[in-house]
């Protein structure tokens, strides 16, 4: 650890393990175009720096899970990782696990966690019912 990694701030750590958990998941079905233009976008939106993109790239494993401290980061958390796996339009099982653990990383219940994986599932493939979409079309109304 360098002596400047002391002086990191928390949230520059969060960043890097939230867009750490979101290559993990887009090299668990095997990366693609559409997940790499996905991940360059959060590059930005998160200030990873180059360098740091590229030690990510080549092993996220090495920057574990910093969970954000309350429930609209963590909802956002999740919503940045269902872009990442729906970026290819398509979910594989890997990618279903990995989005379990994770929810649980970041502090959910197991029973939440699955809820919460489930119903984001259901979201971002437009399996939604009747009235989540008359909800979500007026929400903002």
């Amino acid at each position: 650890m360098s002596f400047s990694s002391l002086f990191e701030s928390g949230e520059s750590t969060r960043n890097k393990s939230h867009f750490a958990s979101m290559v993990s998941l887009a090299q668990a079905s095997g990366m693609d175009k559409e997940e790499l233009e996905v991940l360059e976008r959060f590059k930005s939106k998160l200030d990873i720096s180059d360098a740091d993109y590229e030690a990510i790239l080549k092993n996220p494993s090495n920057y574990p899970i910093n969970p954000p401290n309350n429930s609209d980061e963590r909802i956002q958390w999740l919503h940045d990782l269902f872009k990442i796996v729906f970026a290819d339009h398509e979910m594989q099982e890997a990618e279903h696990k990995l989005l379990r653990r994770y929810a649980t990383a970041i502090g959910y219940n197991d029973a939440d966690a699955e809820y919460l994986v489930q119903r984001s599932i259901e979201i971002f493939s437009g399996h939604m019912n009747l009235e989540d979409y008359r909800y979500l079309l007026n929400k903002d109304r």
